[in-house]
């Protein structure tokens, strides 16, 4: 009997540890975590500038070759500023950063999203404000992180690929730039960002970080004099938090390139 009593405490502790163990290896483990892709895929719909060249997709090989095995590749050519893409510093700027150039600091980080889906419904010349930034701090309790990565949530992501109701015009060509209606950030905010916040990069669900009416691209001009990348042509934004998430945005390495084609992934905490 007192062997059996014995035998049954040992089981007991052994049992405790156990229990004991699993629940600290719980607590170490990571939190689970989902992709969200960030980019519009590259095909014969995708939007590009309206001067730019669109992609092109060429078939080298497709089939069966002769020594019995299945073989496919193709050709692509295309712009460099054009669907879900990067505009390095020296778009803008001379003599700052181009794509091969652009520190993988600034590409990779903490993000926060800042939503004007309810202020750009319904007007396509709408441009991010001062307010809209202050609005997000103030909802936060908190000053936008030193060395965020900024994406701007408009809803325009989800006419794409329509080109008249994501671009305002289906026409191409030189003529077609005045015909261009989309919202973007406006040059206070953007000069609001460079001397009173400090972040890596930015992002927008539309084909440019200035508005479609925007002649003389001043939110380009400012933020990229300071060698900050403008991420264009973003979607899914609305499957994102409005903080606490990280960004991976990686072009396509062009060396000297002004842009670029870019895979974009946000990770996401759930």
């Amino acid at each position: 009997m007192k062997k059996l009593v014995i035998i049954i405490l040992v089981l007991a502790c052994s049992c405790k540890d156990t229990t004991v163990n699993e629940v600290a290896k719980e607590e170490t483990l990571p939190k689970q975590e989902k992709i969200v892709d960030l980019t519009h895929s590259f095909s014969s719909e995708t939007i590009y500038w309206v001067t730019a060249k669109q992609f092109e997709l060429d078939t080298v090989f497709k089939g069966q070759t002769d020594k019995g095995f299945f073989y496919s590749a193709n050709n692509f050519a295309t712009a460099e500023h054009g669907g879900t893409h990067v505009d390095a510093p020296i778009h803008f700027a001379k003599n700052r950063q181009t794509v091969d150039e652009i520190p993988l600091e600034n590409l990779i980080g903490q993000a926060i999203k800042v939503d004007v889906s309810e202020n750009a419904k319904g007007n396509s010349d709408y441009e991010v404000s001062v307010e809209d930034f202050t609005n997000w701090e103030t909802a936060h309790g908190t000053k936008i992180p030193d060395g965020s990565i900024i994406l701007l949530y408009t809803g325009y992501s989800k006419f794409y690929p329509d080109k008249l109701k994501y671009l305002g015009t289906e026409e191409r060509g030189e003529h077609a730039i005045k015909l261009l209606h989309f919202p973007g950030l406006s040059p206070k905010a953007a000069e609001w960002l460079v001397k009173e916040r400090n972040i890596k990069s930015i992002g927008i669900d539309t084909p440019s970080i200035d508005y479609g009416q925007s002649e003389y691209f001043e939110s380009h001009v400012i933020l990229l004099s300071e060698n900050i990348p403008a991420f264009e042509n973003l979607t899914n934004l609305d499957g994102l938090p409005s903080e606490g998430f990280k960004v991976f945005a990686l072009p396509m390495k062009i060396e000297g390139g002004t842009g670029a084609p870019l895979r974009i992934v946000a990770l996401v905490s759930e």
